[in-house]
């Protein structure tokens, strides 16, 4: 393997992604492989780029989201834009993911209220009814 560049089957199995995947992000604009013919080359920026995309659609960034953010790289601040806007937005997701898991928690409770009470609904009518 190659430490310049990576053919489609070394990202695939690099990066845990399929062929599609791949392709998907390329027609997206967010990756940019060198093309020899049919074969698709992934440089080392290709692999930095398709690292932080996964790592954004991990967090529940939108693909135009991560596309926003990895655009910045370039502005020319040092990465000061970058840093800033991926701050804010990881600020914002995570204030969502907590909120999603306070709901999913409460969610927890009233089904495990609902197990218990139809466990005991259940053990009533199976025992056998006393005669009156």
């Amino acid at each position: 393997m190659s430490t310049e560049t990576l053919t489609i089957r070394e990202m695939c199995d690099a990066y845990d992604v399929t062929p599609r995947t791949l392709r998907f992000y390329e027609a997206k604009e967010l990756l940019f492989p060198q093309r020899q013919g049919q074969k698709r080359l992934f440089t080392k920026r290709d692999r930095a780029r398709l690292k932080l995309i996964l790592r954004g659609k991990r967090f529940g960034f939108s693909l135009e989201e991560i596309r926003q953010l990895l655009d910045l790289y370039y502005k020319g601040d040092g990465q000061l834009s970058q840093l800033e806007q991926s701050y804010d937005l990881a600020c914002k997701r995570l204030e969502d993911l907590e909120k999603q898991r306070a709901e999913i928690d409460g969610a927890i409770i009233d089904l495990k209220d609902q197990l218990k009470w139809g466990e005991k609904m259940i053990s009533s009518l199976r025992s056998p009814r006393k005669a009156g």
